[in-house]
């Protein structure tokens, strides 16, 4: 499937905004909850993203903030339910026992390439935007009373240019939307732009949950 047909905000990205909806299941229950949408549709975007994710340099503490920031909750060091990086290893093993199911001949799936090199304009566009929102995002999560996450700029910043500006870019929105964080109406174009250029849907940007301030 085109990930153009997935109208909903896929792979790790929209994994996350599973969870600030379906509080009856456990984490890892969403994630199988997500893998199956669609007849299996969304598990191979879900798994590339957290395979390039767990082979990442990106450091757990920036995987564990990114979490954190896209899910809006608090980020505690000495209190994390599970290291970031084995919960990516459990998303990865529900992904392939997913696309197993449909492909029950095939033992060996296809590995995840590294970013496309070609998605360089991609990757400073994204870049300009995460640093150009850097202040207000910073207050919007470092400051908040009781969900508080630090250093979620660097850290969007280093995916951005260390792993995938796309899902970069995904995970950026998610903090926005999360954290129910105004922007304007002209970063709102610019927001769909990318979002055209990355070849999403419409809805991945536009799905009802960005904050833009009237005219």
């Amino acid at each position: 499937m085109d990930r153009k047909d997935v109208w909903i905000d896929f792979g790790f990205s929209g994994l996350t905004k599973w969870f600030g909806s379906l509080f009856e299941f456990t984490p890892l229950e969403l994630v199988v909850a997500a893998a199956d949408w669609g007849e299996g549709a969304y598990a191979p975007t879900l798994r590339e993203d957290a395979v390039r994710l767990l082979e990442s340099p990106l450091p757990t503490r920036v995987i564990d903030i990114l979490w954190c920031a896209a899910v809006r909750a608090e980020f505690v060091p000495d209190e994390r339910w599970i290291d970031g990086r084995d919960w990516l290893r459990q998303i990865v093993d529900v992904c392939e026992e997913r696309i197993r199911r449909d492909e029950p001949r095939s033992h060996d799936l296809a590995p995840v390439t590294p970013c496309d090199p070609d998605l360089g304009d991609l990757k400073d566009a994204v870049l300009a935007e995460v640093r150009a929102f850097a202040p207000e995002l910073a207050r919007a999560t470092a400051d908040h009373p009781y969900l508080s996450v630090p250093d979620v700029v660097p850290a969007l910043e280093r995916l951005v240019t260390e792993v995938d500006p796309d899902l970069g870019f995904r995970l950026f929105l998610r903090v926005l939307k999360a954290y129910l964080i105004y922007i304007s109406e002209s970063q709102h174009l610019r927001y769909r732009e990318l979002g055209e250029r990355f070849g999403y849907h419409e809805l991945v940007v536009d799905d009802g949950t960005l904050q833009v301030m009237p005219r």
